[in-house]
């Protein structure tokens, strides 16, 4: 049972002191091939050697991370998939909207959709989706403004926030899903024009949220940690660029390396525009 208290979150840093993050690079990544771009959700495995993207035309990509002294230097694609409807044939046009990402301890793989609002399971070597999630809440998305944070925590529990921000300011609603039903577990503060589209958990069960924001001189991004803790919520802005500093920055991914130490990854979502790029951004994390 899910147990997490409604009333969330005050800034409150406690005894604790505030993480901070170190910027490790960005690169851009191209590939030469029509399944290229659109990038909304990013995993980061193998202690920071591949990750598993998806994109707004339901394609899956596994590819290897090429580093020198821990950045980024090249991208080495190894698997593409289409995401294939549980019945047979590929998932097409509004429906393969892929939007957000999650990738349990024991492999389970979870992505949201938006225009068709649902999250499904897929099988990440055939790129078949299954075992379809109802969104009993869908009435009140938007078209493009569905679940684009999607996480999985420690325990299996499946976590969602919606892009929508409500026009009164008020707080994002966290959901959670456990034993076939949604709750909603915890609400975060809307503060400024940024809205959610990326989250994920840490090692310490902690929710990493990315969020954008739209300005006539650029994408703005901001990440905010949040402790889920009903006894001692915890509220962190870590990053919070100006506009233009990145471009449309969408997934994030918050592993751990070899030593044990955290870093956070985020690819940008190029809406297969030319004037827009697919960046990899990576930061490490200093506590």
């Amino acid at each position: 049972m899910i147990r997490f208290a409604l009333a969330f979150l005050c800034l409150c840093g406690g005894a604790q002191a505030e993480p901070s993050l170190r910027s490790e690079g960005a690169i851009r990544w191209q590939v030469d091939a029509p399944w290229f771009g659109g990038w909304s959700g990013i995993e980061v495995g193998a202690q920071g050697r591949q990750m598993t993207v998806i994109n707004d035309r339901g394609q899956m990509v596994v590819a290897a991370l090429q580093r020198v002294r821990g950045e980024i230097t090249a991208v080495a694609v190894h698997s593409t998939s289409h995401m294939g409807r549980p019945g047979g044939g590929k998932v097409r046009k509004k429906a393969s909207d892929a939007e957000g990402l999650a990738i349990a301890n024991d492999g389970s793989t979870y992505i949201s959709f938006e225009h068709r609002h649902r999250i499904m399971q897929v099988d990440r070597a055939s790129g078949r989706t299954f075992g379809r999630i109802a969104l009993p809440f869908q009435n009140s998305l938007g078209n493009n403004t569905g679940i684009e944070a999607l996480a999985v925590s420690a325990n299996g529990t499946l976590y969602a926030i919606p892009e929508q921000a409500s026009p009164d300011g008020s707080a994002f609603p966290v959901y959670a899903y456990a034993n076939g039903e949604w709750r909603i577990t915890a609400r975060i503060p809307q503060r400024g024009p940024f809205v959610p589209v990326g989250a994920d958990f840490d090692p310490y069960d902690r929710l990493w949220v990315l969020e954008r924001a739209v300005t006539p001189l650029g994408f703005r991004s901001r990440i905010r940690l949040f402790v889920l803790d009903p006894t001692a919520p915890r509220e962190y802005t870590l990053l919070a660029t100006v506009p233009a500093r990145f471009d449309n920055l969408e997934g994030i991914s918050v592993w751990q390396d070899a030593r044990g130490k955290l870093h956070v990854t985020m690819i940008s979502d190029d809406n297969f525009l030319r004037v827009l790029r697919t960046q990899i951004v990576e930061y490490s994390v200093v506590e």
